[in-house]
């Protein structure tokens, strides 16, 4: 909501725990609960810009109003929800088709046509390579200073200086084929080449009724 021009596509799992009926009625109250979200947002937010615009001093407040201004120009453009059997790999499918129609779609994503210098497609290609190798462990962590002199081993990356890399990463994490918290002090050395790594992690530490669980134990 604090992106400008955000587009999301909400994604409904466990259908395998549903009669066909029911996705069909979740589905739209989960999309009727997400305008009436959106609506409700719109409305606080006019109504707090008008509380500023109309009080005695309205000079004290040009801060939030601004704040305010920026938010209610911060559009959501929200797609259809897509339901999905996470246990079904055709719906697994089903759904990267659709986020990739989406994605292509310059309607949504005017600066979808972008072109990428040459040495990008070289790291992302090394970096796969490197991940998918037998001397990478399991949890796909690596040294972000030991990455660079992996990928310099590379006669046509020799030249690649940390700070390339660093804008490469970036890139490559927003995309998701890297994990790199280049914001957290204690991880900001470490890249994470095997984000299901962390998925099967965060599956294991954050899940429900997990305190519960974790007081039972004597």
């Amino acid at each position: 909501m604090r992106v400008p021009n955000s587009v999301v596509l909400p994604v409904g799992t466990h259908v395998d725990c549903c009669q066909e009926r029911e996705v069909a009625e979740k589905t739209h109250d989960i999309m009727a609960r997400i305008t009436a979200m959106l609506a409700e947002r719109k409305s606080n937010l006019a109504h707090f810009i008008d509380n500023l615009e109309g009080s005695e001093e309205p000079k004290f407040y040009v801060d939030q109003w601004e704040k305010l201004k920026e938010m209610e120009s911060c559009m959501l453009t929200i797609l259809n929800l897509v339901a999905v059997n996470c246990t079904d790999h055709r719906d697994i499918r089903k759904l990267e088709a659709t986020i990739l129609k989406h994605v292509k779609n310059e309607e949504l994503f005017p600066e979808v046509v972008r072109v990428l210098p040459p040495v990008y497609r070289q790291v992302e290609a090394a970096i796969v390579g490197i991940a998918r190798s037998e001397e990478m462990a399991d949890h796909g962590m690596m040294d972000l200073q030991y990455l660079l002199s992996k990928l310099s081993q590379h006669k046509h990356l020799a030249s690649l200086g940390r700070e390339l890399l660093q804008d490469i990463l970036r890139y490559l994490h927003r995309i998701g084929l890297v994990v790199w918290y280049e914001e957290i002090q204690h991880l900001e050395s470490t890249v994470f080449l095997q984000p299901t790594f962390l998925i099967t992690m965060f599956k294991l530490l954050v899940r429900h009724h997990l305190v519960q669980q974790l007081e039972s134990i004597s």
